[in-house]
């Protein structure tokens, strides 16, 4: 009984996970399109540069302590109250940090603009510090409903207030201030529902045990963040800030997909992996299960998105952008196997390695830079076909400790995602051959999703593909009370 309660509680959190990520990432996502056509290239490309700090700053606030806060067991009142001052504390030296600094940025890019933008900008980090602990509190108790109602009035507002001021002629300062006022609702809402005040104290001893778990993601998130904004460092620096924009809308939209599908995943097993971590056979089980369904679900995404690309960027970001589609082609690959790396990481952080995890994290990133230098000689375009050679790379690494913690291998996870693998490529052919058809942009993109869609349905029901199978009996479970046997 209690394992069915357990069970149905990880479904509905998944639910709400993917709600919250479907919807609020999808409005989003749907704004950034509106702000997309109301802006220039440029303007986007001068936001890219900013947030490049403002992201890096934010891991030193946002990152270690609170995977530590989820992951232990024995979390009291005392550790909220001292990870939030430690925090607090955290984004008022790197605010200062780039109050002084952002002259020197400006000149490095020979862009004027940007010491005012990121001295503005930088409040965010005081935003994270106060609203991390109560997203903390909230992941902690798998309360993702709440956070999806949070998230949802932040992004609403804010979208908002950036399309008016784009549409009065702001320009780059509407996207600061779409941010910023994102940064501020989200505090004050999770402030209104999140019934937890900080206590004026702070537990040096219990600051010390959690940082014996948190260094090691904080700095693995250190170098995940950096490795991820190096690319727009090296390509701003060394081209305009109108090609670090088609190159990082190229990324749009993959990542949207990609991150969105993975990050709900990985937020709901976490806690699922942490109960599990001293039952190593669940917890491969688990493991095994996450992987089947996020690359179920990604891999037919991204290959339609591929074969299609043109005519997405045509009519949702309009011809001005036409520039974006190689790179969305290139990133859709790039980013094919991250579900099987989110996963793997997350494994290994529940049993409590992240000794391990810092390990292949370091190596991952030398080896990822390390071809970024190679492909610098190839232009723009060999850097980012130089990120698809390092996602090959990433996928190895994250597999090996799995291989040795839970006997879950390169071999075996490859049989697991090899049938969602098969039908996807399948899928493809069908929207490419529907791509070479003259009808007008909208009707042959229209055509293309019903039949990538419809293909891949019917392969999975021909196959009786064991994880369309469970998707629906989850989706039974949740909304109908039945469930759909496996045969």
């Amino acid at each position: 009984m209690s394992n069915e309660i357990d069970k149905n509680k990880v479904l509905s959190a998944l639910l709400w996970k993917y709600l919250e990520r479907g919807s609020v990432q999808g409005i989003s996502f749907f704004i950034s399109i509106i702000l997309a056509r109301l802006l220039s290239p440029d303007a986007y490309g001068t936001i890219v540069l900013v947030t490049i700090f403002i992201t890096l700053s934010n891991v030193f606030v946002q990152s270690g302590f609170n995977m530590a806060l989820i992951q232990r067991e024995d979390i009291t009142e005392e550790d909220y109250s001292s990870v939030f001052w430690v925090s607090l504390v955290t984004a008022t030296f790197l605010y200062a940090f780039l109050f002084i600094l952002s002259p020197y940025i400006s000149a490095f890019y020979h862009n004027k603009i940007l010491t005012d933008i990121l001295r503005v900008l930088a409040f965010n980090l005081f935003f994270g510090a106060f609203n991390s602990i109560q997203t903390a509190i909230l992941v902690k108790q798998m309360n993702f409903r709440r956070i999806f109602i949070n998230n949802l009035i932040a992004v609403i507002i804010s979208g908002s207030i950036g399309i008016i001021l784009a549409f009065h002629g702001y320009r780059v300062w509407a996207l600061v201030f779409q941010q910023l006022s994102n940064g501020f609702c989200i505090c004050v809402v999770m402030r209104m529902t999140v019934k937890w005040i900080p206590k004026c104290k702070v537990s040096l001893e219990r600051i010390k045990i959690l940082f014996s778990f948190g260094w090691k993601i904080l700095v693995s998130s250190l170098i995940d963040t950096f490795y991820n904004e190096v690319y727009n460092l090296v390509i701003g620096r060394i081209y305009s800030a109108k090609a670090l924009a088609y190159f990082n809308k190229g990324q749009e939209f993959p990542k949207f997909i990609v991150i969105n599908i993975d990050s709900s995943i990985e937020s709901v097993m976490l806690p699922t992996y942490a109960k599990y971590q001293r039952d190593l056979s669940k917890l491969k089980e688990v493991l095994r299960r996450a992987i089947s369904c996020s690359s179920y679900i990604v891999f037919p995404i991204l290959i339609g998105l591929m074969c299609s690309a043109d005519n997405v960027v045509r009519l949702i970001l309009s011809e001005k952008w036409i520039e974006s589609v190689p790179f969305v082609r290139i990133f859709c690959l790039a980013l094919f196997f991250h579900p099987i790396n989110i996963a793997n990481q997350q494994a290994v952080n529940a049993i409590g390695r992240s000794d391990v995890y810092l390990k292949i994290n370091v190596m991952k990133k030398l080896c990822a830079c390390a071809i970024l230098v190679c492909s610098l000689p190839f232009g723009i375009y060999g850097i980012a076909v130089g990120s698809i050679i390092s996602g090959i790379v990433f996928v190895i690494f994250n597999i090996i400790p799995n291989k040795t913690l839970l006997n879950y291998g390169v071999k075996e996870q490859f049989k697991d995602v090899l049938p969602a693998l098969v039908m996807s490529f399948a899928m493809g052919i069908v929207v490419l051959i529907i791509g070479q058809l003259s009808f007008a942009p909208f009707w042959e993109l229209v055509l293309q999703v019903l039949s990538g869609g419809i293909t891949y349905l019917i392969s999975s029901i021909v196959s009786r593909n064991r994880t369309f199978l469970y998707l629906w009996n989850m989706v039974n479970q949740i909304f109908l009370r039945k469930s759909y046997v496996e045969k």
